[in-house]
């Protein structure tokens, strides 16, 4: 197809042209069969046998070299397991795929077959439960989960999300259990910068100032003081196991003394001040001689809080991992993190720095003795989802469900902190945690159940070593959620709510019912607030409190932080134990919620009110109005700049999360779920005449220029415009045009194949090219 001329002056016919170049969507059978436009291609490497295993040589080494050793497995016995695995639990995982198919059409045909007819809700749950999609409501029993680290059972706090494939920011986020208030308050918009406190390379003591005055109003607030103010403290001391501290020639200690749990002493003088609420550390540091500390009254340096006390480690929305090269990166972070030996070099004014690892730290009791607190999140590793295939290994000749091999390999790097050798540890109570994302269903929690017991024999882990998390987010599992806790109810330690990702299957579940509500309006509806009410409520009914984890989403605006402290103590005041965030610094201010908000009181509270209607979760987001063109061209202007911010970065240079500008040039932290729901409301307006598809390419056209200016600074983005022929524009293409025939709207088929493209176009690989599907060349 011929370039068209300009993004402003496209003719229909070149519009239609650019349209007849999207890809036919691949088949479930051969999900990772890369295709470009009209080729196919399968990257070539060499393998291993094991069996009917051929595994990719690089990884089978990894496994060898660097995983297996010191866990006392074998590793052919350890393949010859997965090959067992192959046998016995793939045809389940195509059956659930296919079963997720068959009731799409069968959803799509009651909708069709009901067009413009008012909803009624008592038909639609019974056709719902005639066709397996709903089961009976299941809340009737007690999670026996056991051995879960107190950072995920009982002590709520911030929980990161990271990419795994980026040593450096996991790295960071493992380290985020401890952050400076001071730099998270002087780093921010948090404090303003009026009257002359701007930030800026050097030290601001202006600034300075209107930091520490926060963090007296902090520290009086949480932990208050018997008498007077921290913004007076002259001197902290311990005295008879009490802490004192002087002010203008008087001693005073706290309100509530319990809230005493430690300190350290240098030459003879108190150097930090351990403080403890709702579970969660205070350190106030104390150093006279540091700049910062000379100019406090008290030699207060520095307030550290306990942050994020958990994170997950990323093997799927945020990594682009496409083929065996990016997955054994993955994997070899994961074991280095439970080894404790995962490093990673920095440069920084000119000089490299080598960044590992926090050990614990250690104080003196008020009693004498000693305590030791993790100077790490504990970690969580989300694989990735059933719908995606590998062929990393592929067993008699077929690419594998790479959750299986997710879930071997991740589980086999764990086994590394389980058994006895020096150095740091992840867990404390012998657990591994994985979450698992995109199920459908109690069907499919049912066979990650399996999985983890097979796992656990083939690599010698006691029975329910394995945790899991289940992600509230496909519509199937909200609505049927106590009957998915039950498969797992001796393994779930999480559960959690996340709006992009629902949202998606919730348009695709429901795309023949009409076109959907803009994306600001959909937050405001009914079945919103039932599906966020209904994890708690359930997580609540089944005893999950005090076990493990009840999840609320990610804060997606990092340098907004002054709004996020408004608005994220929603998250623990209703009921959330943890809720994500973007960075750690996001994590020490999300913190300060936490000691607010006593999240167990707030639970008990809420056990008492009715549990949220399933028929208000089943209540579809519709459209009823008629919208203005000019309503109609924002909400297709801010879908497809922030799906083209995304995908060019994924596609373009295999970064799967990072802050992505809107089309307000707001900084976003951005995944794979934007591609999603963004991808699926556009694909289903222009099904409904909502839009058209010329509407759409001229706004694609557009919103691409737009992109390409706010990436004009990366020296490795490759503009769309004014060719819009790149892999990168295509793959956009691609997620919207074939929206409605894309499986449960899931957009990881379209950019790993197009991913793949792209890496085999810019480098030198070894590749066997061949004729594509019939259908494609159509």
């Amino acid at each position: 197809a011929e370039s068209p001329p300009s993004p402003n002056l496209l003719p229909p016919t070149a519009m239609l042209r650019q349209l007849g170049r999207v890809a036919t969507p691949l088949a479930r059978g051969a999900p990772r069969r890369m295709g470009g436009n009209l080729l196919l291609l399968r990257m070539i490497s060499a393998r291993v046998d094991f069996g009917n295993l051929k595994v990719d040589a690089n990884l089978a080494a990894l496994v060898k070299d660097e995983i297996a050793p010191g866990t006392g497995v074998d590793v052919a016995a350890f393949w010859a397991s997965f090959d067992k695995l192959m046998s016995d639990l793939g045809p389940k995982n195509a059956a659930l795929l296919k079963k997720r198919d068959d009731l799409q059409k069968k959803i799509d045909e009651w909708h069709l077959a009901h067009k413009g007819a008012p909803m009624d809700m008592v038909e639609y749950k019974a056709f719902l439960t005639d066709i397996g999609y709903l089961v009976p409501t299941k809340t009737d029993f007690t999670v026996a989960t056991s051995n879960v680290d107190p950072e995920i059972a009982s002590v709520p706090g911030p929980q990161l999300v990271c990419p795994i494939d980026n040593a450096r920011f996991i790295l960071n986020a493992a380290n985020a259990r401890w952050g400076s208030l001071l730099d998270a308050l002087y780093g921010t918009d948090v404090i303003s910068k009026e009257g002359g406190a701007e930030p800026g390379k050097s030290y601001n003591p202006v600034r300075g100032a209107k930091v520490f005055d926060e963090l007296h109003k902090l520290l009086d607030e949480i932990f208050t003081l018997s008498g007077g103010s921290y913004a007076d403290a002259t001197l902290f001391s311990v005295k008879d196991g009490k802490l004192t501290v002087s002010i203008n020639g008087s001693e005073t200690g706290l309100k509530n003394a319990a809230q005493f749990a430690g300190f350290t002493e240098e030459g003879g003088a108190v150097s930090s001040v351990l403080l403890k609420n709702n579970g969660l550390h205070f350190d106030i540091i104390i150093d006279k001689e540091h700049p910062i500390g000379k100019a406090h009254k008290a030699g207060v340096r520095d307030v550290v809080a306990e942050s994020a006390m958990s994170a997950i480690a990323d093997c799927e929305d945020s990594v682009a991992a496409v083929d065996a090269e990016d997955k054994i990166t993955c994997y070899r972070n994961w074991n280095g993190l439970m080894r404790g030996t995962l490093a990673a070099s920095m440069e920084k004014g000119g000089k490299t720095i080598t960044r590992g690892m926090n050990p614990d730290r250690v104080y003196t009791t008020p009693s004498g003795g000693t305590i030791t607190l993790p100077g790490r999140v504990v970690l969580l590793v989300r694989n990735v989802g059933f719908h995606i295939y590998t062929d990393a290994v592929t067993h008699n000749g077929e690419q594998v469900p790479e959750h299986f091999l997710d879930a071997f390999v991740t589980a086999l790097c764990s086994k590394n902190d389980f058994i006895e050798r020096p150095g740091l540890k992840n867990t404390r109570t012998g657990s591994m945690y994985i979450v698992k994302p995109k199920m459908h269903g109690p069907e499919e929690v049912a066979l990650a159940t399996e999985l983890f017991g097979a796992t656990e024999a083939a690599i010698g882990l006691p029975a329910n070593t394995i945790k899991m998390g289940i992600m509230d987010e496909e519509r199937r599992t909200s609505t049927n959620l106590g009957a998915c806790m039950y498969e797992a109810k001796d393994r779930v330690a999480f559960i959690n709510t996340g709006f992009l990702d629902r949202t998606g299957d919730e348009i695709h579940t429901s795309f023949e019912a009409g076109p959907f509500l803009p994306k600001d309006e959909i937050k405001k509806q009914v079945w919103i607030k039932a599906y966020e009410d209904n994890n708690v409520d359930t997580g609540i009914a089944v005893k999950l409190s005090g076990k493990g984890q009840i999840g609320k989403g990610m804060w997606a605006a990092p340098d907004n932080m002054k709004q996020m402290l408004k608005e994220k103590i929603g998250h623990p005041m209703a009921g959330a134990n943890t809720a994500w965030t973007p960075s750690p610094t996001a994590a020490t201010l999300h913190a300060l919620h936490y000691h607010r908000c006593d999240v167990f009181a707030r639970q008990e509270e809420i056990s008492k009110r009715p549990m949220a209607k399933v028929e208000d979760i089943l209540t579809i987001p519709l459209l009823s109005r008629k919208l203005t063109a000019e309503e109609v061209q924002k909400e297709l202007d801010n879908n497809i700049q922030g799906l083209l911010g995304y995908v060019v970065r994924w596609v373009g240079q295999g970064v799967g999360c990072s802050k992505v500008p809107d089309i307000h040039d707001v900084q976003l932290m951005e995944d794979r779920a934007t591609l999603r729901i963004s991808s699926q409301h556009v694909a289903n307006w222009i099904a409904h005449g909502v839009t058209t598809k010329e509407q759409v390419m001229e706004t694609m056209y557009r919103m691409a220029s737009v992109v390409d200016k706010q990436n004009a600074n990366d020296p490795n983005y490759v503009p769309m415009s004014p060719k819009f022929d790149g892999i990168e524009f295509q793959a956009a293409c691609d997620m919207i045009f074939l929206g409605k025939e894309t499986p449960n709207g899931l957009t990881e088929g379209t950019l790993i194949r197009r991913r793949r493209e792209h890496k085999a176009a810019n480098k030198t690989v070894n590749v066997t090219i061949e004729p594509a599907p019939k259908a494609m060349n159509q």
